[in-house]
């Protein structure tokens, strides 16, 4: 039988790697990664090798659904719902303003880049601010940091430059995101080959920690005692670079006074790591040419989440670990323009207090976006600006927002609720309609998010000028009505009679992509290459060039980029003693440590599996032999005292709510934790069996207490809970 094979890009999550589709009597057979590819080497994951299921899967959406009076779902014409939906917008408006409309976006609603285009063009068109995303979420503290610290316009080397990599509350090995690059095993591999060094801080003993030559196992939510225990080390064995320090940075003799408490004895109180190890990882991460730091959900989501991100900026700085004159750079852009190869910063930026004000709590838009744990309260709470309607986009606010229960009713409580969702997720179920879209097959796409990514931080986008372009390599089923998100969006702002203005997302700064982005012809019929081409229309290397050479992905021919030195009378430095963040640390100094008390004695901490995506297709066969639910690990000597066995279940509750989970036993849970990922479960009210639908993780957080002031994130790792048998 004859085999066709179709390259193509993988949008099961955010790395987005090449893999090839073998293709017999014109369906797909076999997917599996591409070895030929000069980025992934043939990396694949279960979830990626899954996706052509996704597309036949009998719980796949293949009409628009709208809700019936008594809450059911009926399939409706997809142009129907679309002039719908736009007539219900326009009378919400007109009677509430347009704070009324909302958006939300999730993972996959960033997975494809003209939904995020256009979802943002709608919400302007129409004068509403309120866009929701999972960044604050997940992790708010790297933009929030980011304006606290100021960016340095260099960057940092690629993973091959580095002798040292500091891992805090991340594990790439399984999320495949942030620290490690594509194909993070690889990556790692071949850098512990040549020696790079890896310390990882941790409560459970990741499969990245095994990997580690220090493994600093400390009590979730001491991740900032920690950090200010290393730079006191670093400051105090004189492990600095004291040039780089003095000529590019401001705030050192804050930083030293606040870092002085926490002296290795009492970093070992508080968060249970050896005095020796902590002096141990300090003198390591020191005495390294050059190394890089990142930190990841774990981490954000304990509490003090700006303060960690805060403390990766700042330990770089403090080893002068940043990009300098003369380094060349290792990606200059294909689709996306990088910042300019400066060796130097223009300073800190606004991170908090500025633009949209919510109604609860003080919040406001932050670096990382409005704070998305405020939505179900603006839904909420009446009043002059009350939110009515909203959109979610590739996201599941149901299972992945904190404090379900308040979600629940905030869901229940809008006029307008729409989701793009290409099955009945827990949000969908609830929704007035359903758009049900194309999947990744149908449509094309290129990797834009990957390069943009680039940007967070170390170990994240690509080390190369690499690009990939997918073609759809499949057409939608026979009788289906699917739509790609942004034809839907355009049809809405049709009906309403708005103009969308489509940013250019090949520019990072979000003045200029708003400046060069283009204005659309409402009257024209676009097509899917029109919009590529705008989005990508200011891209060093033009789309059509990525088109011809990337369809399995390519390295492209870049003219050398190197980092200039700082220009003379540049003024701009970075601040590693913020006065918001030195205050943070002073009062976390001046309070006794984590304690697991009699009341809420463990503690749940997150965490990724690498064979599901937490919050979507657990229905699918192969995925769901694999994991089934999510499980309570916890450590074998806790389970003994409490009497439990592996498959158990038992009863978890916070000071919120509670929740029934399956308990397993795993060694590398550090006692007095339980490790669950979050992102399961079904609504309140749905069968109650953690079997069949896992857990909710968010159920046990409320997000008016113990939350960031500026993201608004509550805790939703490091969670206080008892157990009940």
């Amino acid at each position: 039988m004859a085999v066709e094979r179709k390259p193509v890009l993988c949008r099961a999550c955010h790395v987005q790697c090449g893999l090839l589709v073998d293709f017999e009597d014109g369906k797909p057979a076999k997917i599996h990664g591409d070895k030929d590819n000069p980025i992934y080497h043939g990396y694949s994951c279960v979830k990626g090798r899954q996706l052509a299921s996704y597309h036949t899967l009998p719980s796949r959406l293949l009409h628009t659904q709208k809700r019936m009076p008594d809450g059911s779902h009926r399939a409706i014409p997809v142009t129907d719902a679309i002039a719908e939906i736009a007539g219900k917008m326009k009378t919400l408006i007109a009677a509430y303003g347009p704070r009324a409309v909302a958006g939300y976006i999730g993972t996959h609603g960033y997975n494809n880049y003209a939904t995020q285009a256009f979802s943002y063009a709608l919400l302007e068109a129409v004068g509403s601010p309120m866009m929701f995303t999972s960044v604050t979420i997940d992790q708010p503290g790297k933009g929030i940091s980011a304006g606290l610290h100021g960016p340095w316009l260099a960057g940092v080397p690629p993973i091959g430059a580095w002798d040292v990599l500091m891992l805090i509350g991340t594990n790439p090995i399984v999320s495949m995101n942030g620290g490690l690059g594509a194909n993070p095993a690889r990556q790692l591999h071949e850098a512990r080959k040549r020696g790079m060094k890896l310390i990882v801080i941790d409560p459970r003993r990741t499969d990245s920690a095994e990997q580690a030559d220090i493994h600093l196992q400390l009590k979730p939510g001491e991740d900032p005692a920690v950090l200010a225990g290393i730079a006191r080390i670093l400051i105090h064995e004189n492990l600095i670079d004291r040039s780089f320090v003095e000529n590019e940075s401001v705030g050192f003799d804050a930083l030293r006074k606040a870092v002085e408490p926490f002296t290795p004895d009492v970093v070992e109180e508080r968060a249970d790591v050896k005095a020796d190890d902590l002096v141990r990882a300090a003198r390591l991460f020191g005495h390294a040419p050059r190394g890089a730091v990142s930190a990841g959900t774990g981490a954000n989501m304990s509490g003090h989440g700006n303060l960690v991100e805060y403390f990766v900026k700042t330990l770089t700085t403090l080893r002068g670990f940043w990009s300098r004159a003369g380094d060349v750079v290792a990606n200059p852009g294909v689709l996306v323009n990088r910042f300019p190869a400066i060796a130097a910063s223009p300073g800190p930026f606004p991170a908090f207090g500025f633009g949209e004000r919510m109604r609860v709590r003080g919040l406001t838009e932050c670096a990382s976006g409005l704070p998305t744990a405020a939505a179900a309260d603006e839904i909420l709470m009446p009043g002059e600006g009350q939110v009515k309607a909203l959109f979610v986009f590739g996201g599941n606010p149901m299972v992945a927002w904190p404090d379900q229960l308040k979600t629940f009713e905030a869901m229940k409580a809008l006029e307008l609720l729409v989701t793009f969702d290409p099955h009945m997720s827990a949000t969908s179920k609830l929704a007035h309609y359903v758009i049900a879209p194309k999947l990744p097959f149908e449509f094309a796409s290129p990797s834009m998010l990957n390069e943009t990514l680039g940007n967070f931080g170390p170990g994240w986008g690509y080390h190369l000028p690499y690009a990939q372009y997918s073609d759809p390599i499949l057409d939608p089923p026979a009788g289906s009505d699917v739509i790609e998100e942004w034809e839907a969006l355009y049809g809405i702002a049709q009906h309403l009679g708005v103009t969308l203005r489509i940013k250019d997302l090949s520019l990072l700064d979000p003045k200029e992509s708003k400046e060069k982005g283009t204005v659309l012809d409402m009257a024209r019929r676009y097509t899917a290459d029109d919009i590529w081409a705008m989005l990508t229309k200011n891209s060093p290397v033009p789309l059509a060039d990525v088109k011809a050479k990337g369809r399995a992905g390519h390295v492209f021919d870049r003219p050398k980029l190197v980092v200039q030195p700082k220009p003379a009378g540049w003024t701009g430095k970075l601040d590693i003693g913020n006065p918001v963040m030195m205050a943070e640390l002073n009062a976390i100094s001046e309070a006794p440590g984590v304690r697991l008390d009699n009341q809420f004695p463990y503690r749940m901490v997150s965490r990724r599996l690498h064979d599901v995506l937490n919050s979507c297709w657990h229905e699918d066969p192969i995925l769901k032999k694999r994991v089934r639910y999510n499980s309570a690990f916890m450590n074998p000597t806790d389970m003994t005292r409490e009497g439990i066995a592996s498959g158990q279940i038992v009863e978890l509750e916070s000071n919120r709510s509670a929740i029934r989970a399956i308990v397993m036993a795993e060694d590398g849970v550090k006692a007095g934790c339980i490790s669950m990922s979050h992102a399961w479960g079904g609504n309140p009210g749905e069968d109650d069996d953690p079997f069949e639908l896992g857990s909710n993780t968010g159920r046990l957080s409320p997000v008016d207490r113990d939350y960031d002031p500026y993201s608004g994130i509550p805790i939703m790792s490091a969670i206080p809970v008892r157990l009940r048998v």
